[in-house]
């Protein structure tokens, strides 16, 4: 699996509010009366304990933090949200759609990395949400959350066939569990871990609190992976570029105060919560819910941070058990 479609958008001026934007007071009023459940659901994504919401703005640099930026040309890039306003080049926004279901019934899929892949019954139909379009190139991503279990299913390359469904490969977890997929086993995207957790909504940006590590990609990876990370999909083999599984936050000294109150959202979740490496793709692409909702100014604010104000973290001492994203404390 690869990293989906840029999202391309107008530029706009500083300083003005845009369609989506939120200011401070609107943002105060959400955190009031937004719950911090799935939207459509009674459901959170993971336990507080899992990996993805550990707070690793104390951890130490990572040894090879240096290595890892410049090879993922971090002195010329800056943050690329992958998602937002598509001005028309696809039928739908930019981003991972989550589709919530009920008890829906399930059908079966084939797959074509089934060795690696759950073979169980999805709850895919015809309302089912695929990024990109139902008619889209690119990675088609499915993700859906069946809110009478708080189970997630997460297919790639997903196609309804005259034969029935097919998917490159495809993924199911527990909501209300840490347990990780078997050592080595992709799921719908190259690191083996769950995209959900790591995508960036609409819903919590307008609360005023994203409590979790959001999900991005860069184009050369090292044929490894670190924990929580199952697997792999490197073209090197490399301990100078970063694995699957490499986290980054943003540096604490780095000035948020030029952007506006919804971006300020996002960049505090990346200071205490990071980025993920989780797919190979453009560099410093990040990924966030397909939601017309999101407005051009958010997306524009964001794309002007720099790469270069990010830093590797070495997360090795949150790690309990290998086959748990429970994480300790620290």
């Amino acid at each position: 699996p690869t990293a989906s479609a840029a999202t391309r958008g107008a530029s706009v001026a500083s300083g003005r509010v845009a369609a989506g934007a939120l200011v401070p007071g609107a943002v105060a009023a959400l955190a009031a009366r937004t719950s911090a459940y799935l939207p459509g659901t009674r459901c959170r994504a993971f336990p507080a304990s899992n990996y993805w919401h550990t707070d690793i703005s104390r951890l130490p640099r990572h040894a090879r933090s240096a290595q890892w930026m410049s090879h993922m040309q971090a002195s010329s890039r800056n943050l690329h949200p992958d998602f937002g306003p598509a001005y028309g080049e696809q039928p739908v926004p930019y981003g991972i759609p989550i589709t919530v279901v009920n008890g829906a019934a399930r059908v079966p899929v084939r797959f074509g990395y089934a060795d690696e892949s759950d073979r169980v019954r999805y709850p895919l139909n015809a309302s089912t949400k695929i990024e990109g379009g139902s008619v889209a190139d690119g990675d088609r991503h499915a993700i859906v959350v069946d809110a009478a279990t708080c189970t997630l299913f997460e297919t790639w390359d997903t196609h309804q066939r005259a034969s029935g469904w097919y998917a490159g490969s495809g993924a199911v977890w527990s909501l209300t569990s840490n347990k990780l997929r078997p050592k080595g086993w992709t799921s719908a995207d190259a690191a083996g871990l769950p995209i959900l957790p790591g995508l960036l909504r609409w819903d919590e940006v307008a609360r005023g609190k994203v409590d979790h590590a959001i999900r991005f990609t860069t184009d050369v990876t090292d044929r490894r992976f670190v924990w929580p990370a199952r697997h792999q999909a490197g073209s090197v083999s490399s301990a100078a570029y970063p694995p699957m599984g490499a986290r980054f936050r943003l540096k604490k000294g780095y000035d948020i105060s030029r952007y506006g109150a919804s971006a300020q959202v996002v960049l505090r979740a990346m200071k205490k919560y990071g980025l993920v490496l989780a797919d190979n793709g453009s560099p410093w692409y990040f990924q966030g819910t397909s939601d017309t909702r999101w407005g051009s100014g958010i997306i524009e604010a964001l794309k002007r941070v720099p790469a270069s104000a990010f830093e590797a973290v070495d997360t090795s001492k949150l790690k309990i058990t290998g086959g748990s994203a429970k994480a300790r404390k620290r």
